[in-house]
């Protein structure tokens, strides 16, 4: 079959559909917008290709033989088949879609582009469903590759190479603790600072060692950093509950009334948050509308 198809041309197959709906070679010339001779000439590599006369004389034109009979049918389905398979894509219908798609993000991410987006999503795509998975950056290239996610957030300064990439916003830290936390009713002095029990967290786990360290570290000064949590809705809790302090991913703090938040006495780098796919979804409609409506609600506003 293999070596039959390598020596298909698919010129052959459209003219063997017109030539079996017309019988008649010249008014399929007309239709395929080729002359006479070059249809009579496809005509008899049809007959070589398929073993069979394909159309007789008859009477009123050229009659079928029983192959082509056979073919007509399964002959138009399969143009037909290819035509919509090659067919530019249809524009996407939120209203009517039921995808279901991957989208792999920190709780950071989920909370600060996933949820703002949620209401809106499912007012405009109610028939979507929306998985929210925690993916290790290692593996986040390979994953969207295969299709097991779809979209990625991660910042800048870790997100893997060879994906496409849209800039979301620019976070900056503020130190945070709970709303009547003694020691933060105004900006605290670099060495009130240290002398405060600091909150960190390292999504790996274990470590207490992040952006403000280094920036002490320059300076020859340390921290006191007591506790090390792998998610912010525990490190908020914390916050929350007791005199330790953090800092904290400004976003996070825009709709937390338990806490409060100041400039820390230092400048510690922020980041940009980025949103990642893979090559195979960018021009898909439905990957692109969910792409768009995302970067709206995390803050960006809609590509002109």
């Amino acid at each position: 079959m293999l070596d039959s198809l390598r020596r298909l041309d698919l010129n052959l197959l459209l003219t063997l559909d017109v030539l079996l709906e017309e019988r008649n070679v010249t008014r399929a010339a007309a239709r395929l917008h080729l002359s006479q001779p070059a249809v009579s000439v496809q005509l008899g590599r049809l007959r070589d290709l398929l073993g069979d006369p394909l159309l007789l004389p008859g009477p009123r034109g050229m009659r079928p033989t029983a192959r082509a009979d056979a073919l007509r049918a399964p002959l138009r389905q399969a143009l037909e088949a290819l035509q919509q398979a090659l067919a530019p894509a249809s524009p996407f219908d939120p209203a009517g879609a039921t995808h279901t798609w991957q989208v792999a993000a920190s709780d950071y991410g989920a909370s600060t582009i996933v949820l703002p987006a949620l209401a809106g999503l499912r007012a405009a795509a109610p028939g979507t469903r929306l998985a929210v998975l925690g993916v290790p950056p290692g593996e986040i290239a390979r994953q969207a590759e295969q299709g097991a996610i779809d979209l990625a957030f991660h910042i800048a300064g870790e997100a893997p190479e060879g994906m496409r990439r849209r800039v979301l916003f620019s976070e900056h830290y503020l130190l945070a603790g709970r709303a009547d936390h003694p020691r933060l009713h105004t900006p605290p002095t670099l060495e009130q600072f240290r002398a405060l029990e600091h909150v960190i967290m390292s999504p790996e786990g274990g470590g207490f060692q992040g952006g403000a360290d280094s920036a002490l570290a320059r300076l020859d000064l340390t921290r006191r950093v007591v506790l090390s949590v792998q998610n912010f809705l525990l490190l908020t809790a914390v916050l929350a509950r007791t005199d330790l302090v953090a800092l904290l991913p400004s976003r996070l703090l825009a709709d937390a009334p338990g806490l409060r938040a100041v400039e820390p006495p230092l400048e510690v780098p922020g980041f940009e948050m980025l949103m990642l796919w893979p090559e195979r979804v960018h021009r898909d409609p439905a990957h692109v509308w969910l792409r768009d409506r995302l970067a709206a609600a995390a803050g960006e506003p809609p590509p002109s």
